[in-house]
């Protein structure tokens, strides 16, 4: 019996989700398979991966032959070097010990890296955020100075208004005081 380890759709349309599943290769996509080895869902970011490593590698190991995007994951979680560690340890070139130890270091490098993309990612949002702060900020002088330039010119056009109405109150008055005084004089 040929055997595939390959992803069975889950799921809305849209929103596809899968199952790490091991089947027979005539078994149809969503049917029935032999054992479910884990998750994989490429919706969040990054992608979300569960998955049982032991069963992966013992799959692996057996002659499995997974497709294309599953031999992606299965090698992004180490399902392969471990694989190759044990290999090494049964030609001899190395012990348990130091296939543990170097798959250890592979594991810490990767959540190294991981967390250095993160953090970066991190910077850069706030970066981001920052500079979309400082647009802010400067859009928002440049309404303010518009806004008090148009007051500005409003206050004195108000000043000039009631200059002109007291001036010609001034001579208003001037002129009923002359008209008053005339006849008097008279």
């Amino acid at each position: 019996m040929a055997t595939k380890i390959r992803l069975q759709r889950h799921g809305r349309k849209g929103y596809a989700f899968y199952s790490i599943v091991i089947a027979d290769v005539r078994a149809p996509r969503d049917g029935k398979f032999t054992e479910k080895i884990g998750t994989y869902n490429p919706n969040t970011n990054p992608a979300t991966v569960d998955l049982k490593f032991d069963r992966a590698l013992y799959w692996v190991e057996t002659g499995a032959q997974p497709t294309d995007t599953v031999r992606n994951i299965l090698s992004r979680e180490g399902v392969y070097l471990m694989k190759h560690l044990r290999t090494g340890v049964k030609k001899g070139a190395f012990d348990e010990a130091a296939a543990e130890a170097k798959f250890a270091a592979w594991k810490a490098d990767k959540k190294k890296g991981l967390d250095a993309l993160e953090a970066k990612k991190a910077a850069d949002e706030k970066a981001a955020a920052a500079a979309r702060l400082n647009a802010e900020k400067k859009a928002n002088e440049e309404i303010a100075k518009k806004v008090a330039e148009k007051l500005a010119a409003e206050a004195a056009a108000k000043a000039e208004a009631e200059a002109q109405a007291a001036q010609a109150d001034a001579s208003a008055e001037a002129a009923a005081g002359e008209s008053t005084e005339t006849p008097a004089e008279a």
